[in-house]
């Protein structure tokens, strides 16, 4: 991947998140614990889990730039299928941090390969909730590596009640809105982007 591309796609991505957590981990984990259904707001809309993650997404205020590189990435599809996927997944903020211009980079044709390679670094084959996750963290003794659909890894660890997911620079985002359950999985809004090597 282009260095530059990467620093910049690394930079929207930080930001994205920042904007939409409760950080009250503690409380939506007890939720996947549980095994409840309940639907969460998220970008000021109900994410109901009758709904595959493209169709949440789509209603999310606070995902207008990433659901719109997803579809510059081509993975609307892939999103919508039956999975499940569990994607970590970076708010508006994020992007709007960026220099002017920079998102417009990003969407152009001929970034579609770098693009595509850190959407899919966000996600995650199966349908980890947040219980899910601690839980492996514990078993591995403190520690829980993903294997991303992007080929690469994540680790996962504890801070405090959050979740805490590293990229394979050790570059750290923070789950701030865990358990948004959907049809085909999960998704957990993070505050910061996560770069492959």
């Amino acid at each position: 991947m282009n260095k530059t591309i990467a620093v910049v796609l690394a930079a929207a991505a930080l930001q994205g998140c920042a904007s939409g957590g409760t950080g009250e981990m503690g409380m939506n984990a007890q939720a996947g614990a549980t095994g409840s259904q309940a639907s969460v707001m998220v970008g000021g809309a109900a994410m109901l889990p009758a709904r595959n993650i493209v169709e949440n997404a789509v209603n999310s205020a606070d995902h207008t730039t990433l659901v719109a590189a997803v579809k510059a990435a081509g993975l609307v599809e892939t999103l919508a299928s039956a999975g499940p996927f569990t994607v970590f997944a970076p708010v508006n903020a994020a992007f709007d941090a960026l220099p002017a211009g920079t998102v417009a980079t990003l969407l152009r044709p001929e970034n579609k390969a770098a693009l595509t390679g850190v959407l899919t670094y966000h996600v995650v084959p199966g349908r980890h909730t947040a219980a899910d996750l601690m839980r492996m963290i514990q078993a591995g003794g403190g520690r829980a590596t993903l294997n991303t659909a992007a080929g690469g890894t994540l680790t996962a660890s504890m801070s405090g009640s959050n979740v805490v997911v590293r990229d394979a620079g050790g570059n750290a985002a923070t789950v701030t809105i865990a358990n948004v359950m959907q049809s085909n999985g999960v998704i957990h809004v993070v505050d910061r982007v996560l770069l492959p090597r």
